[in-house]
């Protein structure tokens, strides 16, 4: 008996590529808590705890200054608040076209080009911490558990909308540790 393997067998299925999941960078529970609120940023761990009296309503990853702009521990209470700021020291220089010439300027130290102007960098959902100019606000959060900024606590934009809405003026907001290298 002879046995031929047919041709016409199906072909094996594609490969399933799975995109990896967004890391969860917040968390919030805090509707159905009452009490005052007040914030505690852990610059070890890139994280800020938001409590309601003393039981915790959320967390969230934040990006805090790197560097020599290191985000400095303290105890702090937001002064201002702001639901579209934008930044007086810290931006981009445009040319006279709007072209982007440096992505990362500082206001007054670096030429603007004729015809070019500064763009201050939008700051959303702003709550001002010091007189100096440090706050936390809505931003880019690019290595979750990592600093990124100029020395301002860098928020997931809802979440940093979520507490610009739960804070106070005078609302404390005490940051401990140190930044990581």
């Amino acid at each position: 008996m002879l046995l031929l393997a047919s041709c016409a067998s199906k072909p094996p299925p594609p490969p399933v590529v799975q995109t990896p999941a967004k890391p969860v960078l917040y968390e919030w529970n805090g509707d159905a808590i009452e009490g005052p609120v007040s914030v505690k940023i852990v610059l070890d761990e890139q994280k800020a705890y938001i409590y309601k009296g003393t039981e915790q309503a959320g967390w969230t990853y934040l990006a805090s200054g790197k560097g020599s702009r290191a985000s400095p521990a303290g105890s702090y209470r937001i002064t201002e608040k702001i639901r579209d700021k934008y930044s007086g020291t810290w931006g981009v220089l445009k040319d006279a076209e709007g072209n982007v010439v440096d992505g990362d300027a500082r206001s007054g130290r670096e030429e603007v080009p004729p015809g070019g102007r500064f763009a201050g960098a939008p700051m959303p959902y702003w709550m001002r911490l010091t007189g100096y100019g440090m706050g936390m606000h809505a931003g880019h959060i690019p290595h979750p558990g990592r600093p990124a900024s100029h020395g301002c606590i860098r928020l997931p934009r809802e979440m940093a909308e979520i507490l610009y809405e739960a804070v106070k003026i005078g609302t404390p907001v005490t940051i401990t540790g140190s930044t990581p290298r």
